[in-house]
């Protein structure tokens, strides 16, 4: 105790003492309901600081063992969420490592420590989905979900786990569920549209595209799904005109051509509406410009079809020859017009025309073949063995097959959307084998 303190001590005892022999008379006190009692005034004083002094102490007792209570507890609750911190950070490294057991076994000592850990639920979730376990899986998140309704991350996981069980209705209404509390979310609108997509819901991709291109933030995003917009219009038009709806799908390849007019599939999608209304010349005429604006192989390769259909190989020998003149080094259109005057049973023709093309160096498999056989028409039977053993596969025949200019993938067939990597008019004609198989 300082000397300060003992100087007040005992400057009070001193008060005490001087109040005590200033006030010896006796008072009388009654206790509420009972006696009268004689005491001195100094007595009464002492026995109200004994009392307010008594007060004190249980106020400052009570206060004290709560704050010792709180303490305690809140020393508890750290060391449980370290304890919690520690496994899930176990868990999580158990699961990088494709160690799911132990991920598992960690995650069920965190909800023995804190049964609505809800990221524990959710990483057990995981767990079960991975291993095909679905009405497990369905169970955590559903119980991760009544801990926490509007939590996203359990809202996208109940949505994955639909779409991993093809359950599409109800994916939809976990996106759409995400959309309401959110609908800014381009991540939901992504995964909502591949849902549509395998559901063939064009009409409502288009409309969900209209959102996700307000919604997009740089100009390289917005670039890309502006050309997405296109192709899901062409994907309707198309869906359209496959299920004789004609109008509607008119509409929809003429506005992708107000945007895009170099579009090769909504120009051929066009043009088979065209001639399902019996409009075959304006469909030609369509063609035949289109390709003088775009020298898509493509769009020649149909319009020798309809071109050979109605008798007008003279018109189609014209626009091939328009071509070349307008591009004299191009291989594709020599080889197209060759193969066209072999196809008409003009040997001749196709001979010089086929012999003159200017391969630089490369290979053209489907040339060799067609030169191999016109060496049999002519009965040059050793040069069209030459011819044959050029090819890169004696067994490919004339029919061109396609190639994807984005991710080289090989196609017999056309079509307006690479099935690899999902771009659109990305489609050209293989001549050099380049491609990958």
């Amino acid at each position: 105790m300082g000397k300060t303190s003992v100087v007040i001590f005992l400057l009070f005892l001193v008060g005490i003492i001087a109040f005590g022999f200033s006030n010896q008379e006796m008072v009388s006190i009654t206790i509420p309901a009972g006696e009268s009692y004689e005491i001195s005034k100094f007595i009464l004083v002492l026995l109200s600081i004994a009392i307010g002094v008594f007060i004190t102490f249980i106020f400052f007792a009570i206060r004290d063992t709560k704050k010792f209570i709180d303490n305690w507890q809140y020393q508890k609750k750290q060391k449980q969420e370290i304890k919690v911190q520690e496994l899930y950070s176990k868990a999580l490294n158990a699961l990088l490592a494709k160690n799911e057991d132990a991920a598992k076994e960690a995650l069920e000592d965190i909800l023995k420590e804190e049964p609505d850990h809800i990221d524990a639920i959710l990483r057990l979730g995981d767990i079960a989905s991975m291993q095909e376990d679905y009405q497990k899986a369905s169970s955590n998140y559903q119980r991760a979900r009544e801990i926490e309704p509007r939590r996203l991350e359990t809202l996208f996981a109940l949505d994955g786990l639909m779409e991993k069980t093809g359950r599409w209705q109800e994916a939809l209404r976990y996106l759409d569920e995400i959309l309401d509390i959110d609908d800014s979310n381009l991540t939901a609108m992504y995964r909502k549209r591949e849902v549509l997509e395998k559901q063939a819901k064009w009409d409502d991709v288009v409309s969900l595209q209209k959102s996700i291109l307000k919604n997009e933030h740089s100009e390289k995003d917005k670039k890309r799904e502006q050309q997405n917009m296109i192709g899901y219009e062409y994907e309707y038009g198309r869906h359209s005109l496959e299920n004789s709806q004609l109008e509607k799908a008119k509409k929809a390849f003429r506005n992708i051509l107000k945007t895009e007019q170099s579009f090769v599939p909504a120009l051929l999608g066009l043009a088979e509406v065209l001639l399902q209304e019996n409009e075959s010349e304006e469909a030609i005429n369509i063609l035949e410009k289109a390709y003088e604006g775009t020298d898509s192989k493509i769009v020649l390769a149909r319009l020798e079809d309809l071109l050979i259909s109605i008798s007008e190989p003279g018109r189609l020998i014209r626009i091939y020859r328009g071509g070349i003149s307008r591009h004299p080094n191009d291989p594709v259109t020599k080889f197209f017009l060759g193969k066209l005057f072999y196809r008409l049973e003009m040997i001749d023709d196709a001979f010089d025309t086929l012999s003159g093309i200017d391969t630089g160096g490369a290979s053209y498999p489907e040339l060799h073949l067609l030169m191999g056989n016109l060496f049999l028409r002519k009965r040059q039977v050793e040069k069209a063995v030459q011819e044959f053993k050029k090819a890169a596969d004696i067994k490919t025949t004339f029919r061109l097959p396609y190639c994807c200019n984005h991710c080289g993938y090989r196609a017999d067939d056309w079509s307006g959307r690479c099935p690899d990597c999902r771009n659109w008019s990305t489609y050209q004609f293989n001549l050099d084998g380049t491609c990958r198989r």
